[in-house]
């Protein structure tokens, strides 16, 4: 894509002899095309039919209003009328409501304090609120750039924090030159971690970017809107709620806004659910704007520059996904029909596409076929740009009845305007990428032809008015702003507009591009001409509106019903054929059928266009009901290549109308090889530029892949070439392979490709359109194609894992080739080219595990969006899947039915979205899925299906998730080959290579794999999936080096794990040691377990919960007072209570574990660690010669104690601590001995008999560095005392860690720990640790680095989960 900006074109004043040779007018024409349609006579003949009257419906990635050339219409009236984001990815949450204090200030949902404007009605005082990541509003691009600007103020502060830090560090070396103090080492130690962990920050920067809060409110009238985007204006002091003009329903005043100026981005609002739901618009790329502006922008003072219909005004709906990458979706679609009876579009145009199985259905094609024939809109679409190679038509402009698709054209005038070649081609030609016709059912497939590049507007984002694009994306709005004229015109003359009428006038009066017999397939009817529609139209206005339906069958088949004869195959091709041609006029609705229906009838003359060996009867008399005929296809006597006819229905009595009907009939007569020579080669190949050459031939029966050799010579400038081959299976998407190939001097390249043998493959080799432009030179080719096949007994073979040998049968069906069967880890881009390690192995590199949602909800959705025409409401499925990694891995998951179906599915849309535990979005995609990396943990997939049918949705409520997980390379499960039965088992005889005759069969034996090789987590059920391929390239070039790589035919393989061994059970039976208890003590044992685990079911989280706690701990402390599990139980309710009294009674439960612990007889049995900070800590005991036996007997409850002690010593340490944060800085000391509960006794007292409870003073640098005479720091005491029985840097403790670095004013080496503990991927991230990050960022003065962690603190910790 180009970006071309025309800033000097308003005023120009340059006088060169170059600006004078300059032909302004034609310069600016090409810019825009409009003549090569006619829209520059139609205009001249009748300017105010410019579009005026006329609504266009833009089904795009979003047009923006702030665009040059869309603010009005020629006549003065707004130009963009709606604008609606379709998708739902602008949408923000917006149920929570709030009311505002005194001042007039309320909490936003980013936990930001927001005041509105005391001038805003509101009489319910009721504020909706939510809020959104603004870069979730912008393209890619934009965010880049964002980005860009927004990290020169991060470095700028940064660098100033790293420079502090790292100064005082110097001076701190320069006061103490030679450290030797326990308390200076720590000092230094917390200055070096500060720059340590500034300088891993600035390489490791990432901007999340602003968040905008958001307010809705209804104003006693309509719904209003404002957005707080204070974040996106930096220190400005701009952005801010209260300054915010409102804003509404864009279609009811029109208003857009602008982020700020450093995006450009503007902005439109709709609000829905009664203010529950706020839609912020944007657009998802300039696509959408482009095209709008070529349909129909208006520029009073370059008219040239103008659209193709500056008269008409626009509805903007935005099908592409921001989420998405703007790829549609058919929530976008759908709701963007509903958008067009709302806002009563004349015309859609859509500049979206994909390829499709099954041409003219689904859910899509349904409902905008019920707005065409029962609405009268007219929906034109772009063809595709996959050609140009044959059938290469996408859905839905290509492939769908209802829908005129359109092909791209490119002028001289273009070429050399908007395109700048040295030399343009001195006649208008096909862009060399336009999609080709006919359709797998027979259809034309491209309907009209228009020019298919532009310099048109674009967002204001992109800092340009303009730039370049082109596609069949260009070429459809050129052809709708041409049909809008048309409807200009009718509309002021009063004439009844039918989408089959208009039609009709469009194919019957279009310029053909050139008299070649299949040009049909390229240009569809041909170049539209509006002025020549027009004049059609004017002898219409009397004729009824009738749409006829054609369809056909094929005798002697059962088959579908087809759109037209398209005979590709070998075995179509031996004989003539014979078909059913059915012809039926279908009405509107609401026709009368007296008037019109009854009446109706037409004399048709049936002529064909290629009677040699299309044959079909003279007349036909057409009547309401319809008639059938038959037509002849004789294809035996063509000649090689591809043929093209028609059967032309012609009222005789108003001949001048055209076809009233067409049956379009394509015959492709391929080459046949010979037996046992697999090969052909086409020589004396002639190629200017533009020139497509098509080679159909038959891909022998038992092949699998090609290797084409292309030689290129006797040109002068460099050639680019597009070479492309197609094939078409029944329901399946067309295969398409195709590359670039580049000549820059006589060569020769080889490729090679994947084929289906018996199946017809056309191969066509393409000079671009605009290369060679400046030679008069062509170039000469020669094209060389072997065929190679081995081919394996299975298409896609299945082991079952259970099944120790597996036999596979390798046949070399066409010629000697040789086998070398090795794993494909190409495409998942493992694979070393010259990797021969894996030669007669095979490696799955996925392993398919199938989930069961855990919960299928089915809900109406919104009416305001989602209902369709005649009150039909859509439902969702809501779909509820939850899977856990055990190791970080790349996920790919999928629900095969509906995947790579999107205008071919029943259901309208399908949407997922993957979160973590704590509800952040890591991943969404649709009916493409795309594999993400996870890191280990529990996940949420949530997945949405769209239909107003709820006996469909019902049927998908248990549909299994397949979750396709990447093993990484270490683990990839090894198959390898043998050439005997037994090879498995002996390990001998593995094939790494073995040449075949021509028919030869060749045995090869799978062994099983091991279970211990098998993916941990695999379960029976789970399959690994990958691909083997067979064979090696035999030809290749030195450039290109083919020679020896692995050939692209391939065979897909699917593992089936067996049932899992059970491990061996021990430690069953009793040691002869332990002592027996009794019937009794066992019962009593039971009963008091059982009473405990009921204690520690019970919430707390209400009052009356918490008393029927407390009644319960006070009785089984009564009746068992020296049971440790039931104080550790105790404790451990206690210290999830958020309650400021219950820290207290934490710290009075960690003293009753403790109390019940010999801490000497602990540590006897596993001997103290010394104290690295103590140094008057004394030598441990050894008892290493303590009887093993008495050790095994004690292990398991002397561990049970040592892990009491610890957490109940751990949770006391921050019981400590929070008392101290909580209260006051200046009399903390007192606070806590007025709070602290009696000793229960343990070893780490908190009160001293006769004596008030001394909390101590907190433990700083300067403190250890001074006077020895301090006041107990109870703090630290506990703590020295946990150190001795664990490692308090590990993770379990390291929060104890943190809290004693931060009390100690060592806020660097808190930062450190606390980063080690948030790093631990064993536990989800929990929202606590950041928020205590922040708390040190803020005590330090990073002030910078602490609203950076806030922005990331609402992207981990969302609220809940974001709307679909």
């Amino acid at each position: 894509m180009l970006g071309f900006e025309l800033s000097g074109l308003d005023n120009p004043k340059d006088e060169s002899p170059v600006a004078q040779k300059c032909d302004s007018a034609a310069f600016l024409g090409g810019l825009m095309p409009k003549k090569e349609v006619g829209a520059d006579r139609f205009l001249e003949r009748f300017p105010q039919y410019d579009g005026r009257g006329v609504t266009i419906a833009i089904f795009d990635s979003g047009v923006d209003p702030a665009a040059a050339g869309l603010e009005t219409t020629s006549d003065g009236k707004p130009k963009v009328v709606d604008v609606l984001d379709c998708t739902g990815s602008g949408d923000v949450d917006t149920s929570t409501v709030v009311k505002a204090d005194g001042d007039g200030y309320l909490i936003g949902a980013s936990g930001a304090r927001l005041q509105v404007n005391k001038s805003w009605k509101n009489p319910s005082g009721e504020w909706h609120v939510g809020c959104k990541f603004a870069f979730g509003l912008f393209t890619d691009t934009l965010v880049a750039r964002i980005k860009k600007e927004r990290k020169k103020k991060w470095a700028e502060e940064q660098r100033e924090a790293l420079t502090e830090a790292m100064r005082q560090v110097t001076a701190f070396d320069a006061k103490y030159p030679k450290v030797s103090d326990t308390a200076l080492k720590k000092e230094r130690e917390d200055l070096v971690a500060k720059c340590e962990f500034l300088q891993k920050l600035s390489d490791s920067y990432e901007d999340k970017g602003p968040i905008i809060d958001a307010v809705v409110w209804h104003d006693g009238e309509v719904w209003r809107a404002a957005l707080d985007t204070q974040d996106m204006e930096g220190d400005s002091g701009l952005g801010k709620l209260i300054d915010f003009i409102p804003m509404t329903n864009y279609r009811l005043e029109r208003k857009y806004g602008i982020f700020s100026r450093m995006d450009a981005c503007s902005f439109v609002t709709n609000i829905y659910d009664e203010g529950n739901i706020l839609s912020i618009v944007t657009d998802s790329s300039p696509h959408g704007t482009h095209v709008a502006g070529i349909t129909a922008a208006y520029h009073s003072k370059d008219p040239l520059l103008n659209g193709v219909a500056p008269g008409a005004q626009l509805v903007s709906c935005k099908i592409g996904d921001s989420r998405l990458g703007s790829m549609e979706t058919g929530t976008g679609l759908t709701r963007g029909l509903i958008a067009v009876i709302e806002n009563k579009c004349d015309l859609i145009n859509m500049s979206y596409g994909e390829p499709t199985m099954m041409p003219d259905y689904g859910r899509f094609i349904e409902l905008a076929t019920e707005v065409v024939n029962k609405y009268g809109v007219i929906f034109i679409s772009s063809a595709g740009n996959n050609g140009p190679s044959l059938s290469t038509v996408t859905a839905p402009g290509g492939t769908s009845s209802s829908i005129l698709g359109v092909g791209a054209y490119v002028s001289p005038s273009m070429a050399a305007a908007a395109h700048s070649v040295v030399e343009p081609p001195s006649h208008g030609l096909q862009y060399t990428w336009s999609s080709r016709g006919p359709t797998p059912d027979g259809d034309l497939g491209v309907c009209l032809s228009a020019p298919g590049g532009a310099v048109a507007p674009v967002p204001k984002w992109t800092l340009q008015k303009r730039m370049l694009m082109n596609g069949t994306s260009m070429a459809s709005p050129c052809a709708c702003g041409s049909v809008a004229l048309v409807l200009s015109s009718m509309k002021a003359e009063g004439q009844a507009i039918s989408p089959h009428v208009v039609r009709k006038a469009l194919e019957n009066t279009a310029l053909k591009v050139s008299e070649c017999p299949d040009e049909p397939l390229t240009t569809g009817r041909g170049l539209l001409q509006v002025d020549k529609a027009y004049d059609y139209l004017q002898k219409c206005k009397t004729l009824p509106s009738v749409l006829y339906k054609v369809q056909l069958n094929r005798f002697g088949t059962s088959g579908a019903t087809l759109r037209g004869v398209y005979l590709r195959d070998i075995q179509d091709l031996q004989q003539a054929s014979e078909w059913s041609v059915s012809v039926k006029p279908q009405f509107h609705e609401d026709a009368d059928n007296l008037e019109l229906i009854v009446p109706f009838e037409e004399r048709l003359q049936i002529e064909s266009t290629s009677p040699t060996w299309l044959k079909c009867p003279d007349y036909l008399l057409l009547t309401n009901n319809g008639r059938t005929f038959n037509i002849v296809v004789d294809p035996t006597q063509l000649e090689e290549g591809v043929h093209y006819g028609e059967i032309l229905g012609t009222d005789v009595e108003a001949p001048w109308r055209g076809p009233s009907f067409r049956v379009p009939v394509t015959v492709v007569k391929p080459i046949q090889l010979s037996a046992g020579h697999p090969s052909v080669t086409f020589s004396d190949l002639s190629f200017t530029p533009g020139f497509t050459d098509r080679r159909f031939i038959v891909v022998p029966e038992g092949a699998t892949w090609a290797e084409i050799s292309i030689r290129c010579h006797g040109f002068d400038t460099p050639r680019r070439f597009l070479v492309s081959a197609v094939q078409l299976m029944p329901k399946k998407r067309p295969s398409v392979w195709e590359t670039y190939a580049t000549f820059t001097s006589p060569s020769t390249k080889d490729f090679a490709l994947p084929v289906e043998g018996g199946i017809t493959m056309e191969l066509t080799l393409a000079l671009f359109w605009s290369s060679g432009s400046g030679s008069h030179i062509p170039a000469l080719a020669e094209i060389q194609v072997d065929f190679h096949g081995l081919l394996a007994n299975e298409r896609e073979l299945c082991i079952n894992g259970s099944e120790l040998v597996t036999r596979v049968d390798i046949k070399a069906p066409l010629a000697t080739e040789r086998l070398a069967p090795s794993a494909t880890l190409t495409s998942e881009g493992s694979k070393r080219k010259g990797d021969t390690s894996r030669r007669g192995a095979f490696y799955m590199f996925e392993v398919r595990v199938p989930y069961r949602p855990v919960e299928a909800k089915v809900e109406p959705l919104s009416a305001a969006r989602d209902k369709l025409s005649n009150g039909r409401q859509i439902h969702a499925l809501t779909l509820k899947y939850k899977f856990t990694l055990g190791e970080a891995a790349e996920v790919t998951p999928r629900l095969s039915y509906l995947n790579n179906r999107i205008y071919d599915s029943e259901f309208e849309s399908q949407f997922y979205m993957i979160f973590d535990t704590n509800k952040r979005v890591l991943a969404s995609g649709d009916c493409y899925p795309k594999g993400v990396r996870l890191p280990k943990g529990d996940y949420v997939l949530r997945m949405l299906v769209r239909h107003d049918n709820l006996s469909y949705l019902d049927k998908l409520r248990k549909s299994p998730l397949l979750l396709d997980r990447k093993l990484e390379e270490k683990n990839h499960v090894k198959l390898s080959f043998f050439s005997h039965i037994d090879g498995p088992i002996t390990g001998s005889d593995q094939v790494k290579g073995k040449t075949l005759a021509p028919g030869e069969t060749y045995p090869l034996y799978l062994g099983s794999s091991a279970d211990d090789k098998l993916p941990k987590d695999s379960f029976l059920g789970c399959t690994l999936i990958g691909k083997v391929r067979w064979g090696k390239l035999s030809r290749g070039s030195t450039k290109n080096d083919l020679d020896g790589e692995d050939c692209p035919a391939c065979s897909q393989l699917s593992y089936v794990i067996p049932p899992q061994s059970k491990p061996e059970e021990k430690g069953k039976e009793k040691s002869s040691s332990e002592v027996k208890k009794s019937v009794t003590q066992s019962l009593e044992e039971e009963i008091r377990d059982a009473k405990i685990k009921v204690l520690s079911s019970l919430s707390i989280s209400t009052k009356e919960e918490r008393k029927d706690w407390d009644d319960l701990v006070v009785v089984l402390q009564t009746e068992y007072p020296k049971h440790l599990q039931l104080r550790v139980d105790i404790l451990q309710k206690l210290a999830t209570s958020q309650e400021k009294e219950d820290k207290l009674k934490v710290i009075q439960a960690a003293d009753d574990v403790i109390s019940l612990i010999d801490t000497d007889a602990l540590a006897k049995y596993f001997g103290l660690k010394s104290d690295s900070e103590d140094s008057d800590a004394a030598a441990l005991p050894d008892y290493s010669d303590l009887k093993e036996t008495l050790m095994q007997q004690m292990k398991k409850e002397m561990e049970t104690q040592r892990d009491a002690l610890a957490d109940a010593l751990y949770k006391k340490g921050l019981a400590l601590v929070d008392i101290e944060e909580q209260a006051p800085e200046t009399t903390t000391s007192t606070k806590a001995e007025e709070k602290l509960p009696e000793s229960t006794g343990s070893d780490l007292s908190l009160t001293v008999e006769g004596e008030a409870p001394n909390l101590g003073t907190k433990s700083t640098t300067a403190d250890k560095a001074g006077s020895g005479d301090e006041k107990l720091d109870l703090f630290e005491e506990n703590y020295k005392e946990l150190r001795k029985w664990v490692d308090t840097a590990s993770s379990k403790f390291a929060l104890l860690t943190v809290k004693r670095e931060d009390r100690a004013g060592r806020h660097g080496i808190a930062i450190k720990a606390l980063n080690d503990l948030i790093q631990d991927d064993s536990k989800p991230p929990q929202k606590n640790l950041f928020e205590l990050r922040i708390q040190l960022f803020e005590k330090i003065g990073w002030a910078h680095i602490a609203a950076y962690e806030r922005k990331w603190l609402s992207v981990r910790f969302p609220s809940g989960y974001p709307l679909f």
